[in-house]
């Protein structure tokens, strides 16, 4: 922010001009890569994730956060129930509710 600052009240004068304005201009294509290649891709896979969590139903089979496979068994609004083994059935928050295990490649031998 300091450089900002610096920059937008640096004096007008003849030869000073150019510099200032390529700097102003450096900072916002700073900004813009930053925006392209790191904010806005966090932004949708966000969403992605909230969107499954939303749509999750009984009978899915889901992995937690912590590496755990389970079928769900009953959804709430903010809890899930897995069934991870018969009869033992683990009470979860939506939030660590990681992936579809369907939707993990398969893994190399």
């Amino acid at each position: 922010m300091n450089l900002l600052f610096q920059i937008l009240s640096a004096p007008a004068g003849p030869g000073a001009g150019g510099a200032g304005m390529q700097s102003l201009i450096f900072l916002l294509l700073i900004i813009v890569v930053f925006y392209f290649f790191m904010i806005r891709p966090q932004v949708k896979k966000q969403k992605e994730a909230t969107n499954f969590r939303g749509s999750l139903k009984k009978g899915d089979k889901v992995t937690t956060t912590g590496g755990i496979f389970g079928k769900i068994n009953d959804v709430k609004e903010r809890t899930v129930t897995l069934e991870i083994a018969d009869n033992v059935l683990v009470k979860v928050d939506k939030t660590a509710i990681a992936a579809d295990p369907g939707d993990q490649p398969p893994a190399k031998k």
